[in-house]
């Protein structure tokens, strides 16, 4: 955990509650936590529910690991220590989402699992989902949308997962995706599925 620097600060409720958004939304914030490789298309099928769940009127918010790079965690590199703020930075954005009632998108590498359970930890049971899509890192080099393999194989990028540093996949994630063999719109289906089986938003009527 992060360490408490500031002093004489207490936390300041309101008197509108997660319930009374959840009440105006018509859905129930929670995270939906997408790791993987890079190329392994964890923000091809963040975007595309994006989309989907804006087609039927339900709120959400997309979290992407270059994008955030370039505001709250831009000064911020790409080692142990510096991944490890990084993601968790990203995890209290996510809690202040989830209890506005939004439903959260986030599509990080995020290779190390005591971070991504760091995450979990800082969310009510219910409120995060660990989505793995898993591709093989010879179809993530393939594809390369980034050209980011190349420059790591040439030794031009460092700590770059999956290269040079680690990638630990989830133990007991709540759905696996092959994204490399499997189409994003069965991928997006299987979603939508645990999107109403977890009651975060309604089925069509």
């Amino acid at each position: 955990m992060a360490e408490q620097k500031a002093t004489n600060v207490t936390w300041h409720d309101g008197e509108v509650t997660r319930e009374h958004r959840t009440e105006i939304l018509r859905q129930r914030g929670a995270t939906i936590w997408f790791t993987g490789l890079s190329g392994s298309g964890k923000s091809t099928i963040a975007v595309a529910l994006e989309k989907a769940l804006h087609q039927i009127g339900k709120l959400s918010y997309r979290l992407d690991g270059d994008n955030v790079r370039h505001g709250i965690n831009k000064n911020l590199g790409f080692s142990e220590e510096d991944r490890k703020e990084n993601i968790r930075r990203i995890g209290e954005v996510a809690k202040l989402f989830v209890e506005a009632g939004v439903i959260v998108l986030a599509a990080f590498v995020s290779p190390y699992r005591k971070d991504r359970e760091q995450v979990r930890s800082m969310l009510p049971h219910g409120d995060f989902y660990e989505v793995f899509c898993d591709c093989g890192l010879g179809i993530c080099e393939e594809r390369d949308p980034k050209g980011l393999y190349k420059k790591a194989r040439a030794g031009e990028i460092r700590n770059f997962t999956g290269i040079s540093d680690p990638y630990e996949p989830p133990v007991k994630p709540d759905m696996v995706f092959d994204t490399g063999r499997i189409q994003v719109e069965e991928n997006l289906a299987n979603l939508i599925d645990l999107l109403e089986s977890k009651r975060l938003i309604a089925p069509p009527a």
